[in-house]
């Protein structure tokens, strides 16, 4: 085992909860989330933090996991897992379902954390405002209006 491969101990806050990890200290939050938290809703899509697949609040900031070591990881992460309550999903979640804008679902819960940060720094946005902040997410099956729509009709239920 080479040094670059040593095991540290971080303590990683997940959609409220602590949880001790022991990694070498280069992994990815996304290499976390995934195989050590247990939380499957960020995806591995260009490992670049480039198409939005793995995107998560950091610190209450839609943040890319993939290429974000976990060394620099400090404060609170929520992941889209992490958006509802245990009375019932976000407003974005039901919004999402009732609409069904997602099509495949790979990049859904990346659109989600960024829509749901649009939401609560600005509860009325207009249609450009979402197609803006979602632009970075890359969806392959081209639902990108339905992800608008959605996020609209959150915003008109007051998420």
């Amino acid at each position: 085992m080479t040094a670059s491969e040593a095991s540290s101990r971080f303590d990683v806050r997940v959609n409220g909860r602590a949880v001790p990890v022991s990694v070498p200290s280069e992994t990815s939050l996304l290499e976390v989330l995934r195989n050590d938290v247990g939380d499957k809703s960020p995806k591995f899509g260009c490992g670049l933090g480039q198409c939005g697949a793995c995107m998560v609040w950091l610190d209450g900031h839609p943040t890319p996991s993939c290429d974000l070591p976990i060394e620099y990881v400090t404060g609170e992460v929520r992941t889209a897992s992490g958006l509802g309550t245990p009375d019932g999903p976000h407003p974005l979640q039901a919004a999402f379902l009732e609409l069904q804008a997602g099509q495949c679902g790979y990049c859904v819960s990346g659109v989600l954390v960024s829509a749901a940060a649009l939401l609560r720094d600005n509860p009325c946005p207009t249609r450009d405002e979402v197609t803006a902040a979602l632009e970075r997410h890359l969806c392959r099956c081209g639902t990108h209006q339905r992800f608008v729509d959605a996020v609209l009709a959150a915003a008109g239920a007051g998420a």
